[in-house]
């Protein structure tokens, strides 16, 4: 049987499970992406609050050398 004789409910069968696959996948990456997304912005925050302990402790071991050169000079 050649394409053009093939019976169209077969072929709609077929399209049909095909676009079904679609979707699904379709539905599978959309959920992945949100929870990407969601992990992105996670991290993204962890970061900058990392960042900003690690400013904060630079300044501290700073604020420490500049006390102890200062006692340095002192004695």
């Amino acid at each position: 049987m050649s394409q053009s004789e093939k019976d169209p409910y077969t072929e709609l069968a077929s399209l049909e499970a095909k676009l079904d696959t679609l979707i699904a996948q379709y539905n599978l990456m959309k959920s992945e992406n949100k929870s990407l997304k969601v992990k992105q912005d996670a991290l993204v925050k962890e970061k900058a609050k990392l960042l900003e302990k690690t400013t904060q402790a630079k300044a501290r071991v700073e604020a420490m050398i500049a006390r102890l050169k200062a006692m340095e000079h002192d004695s």
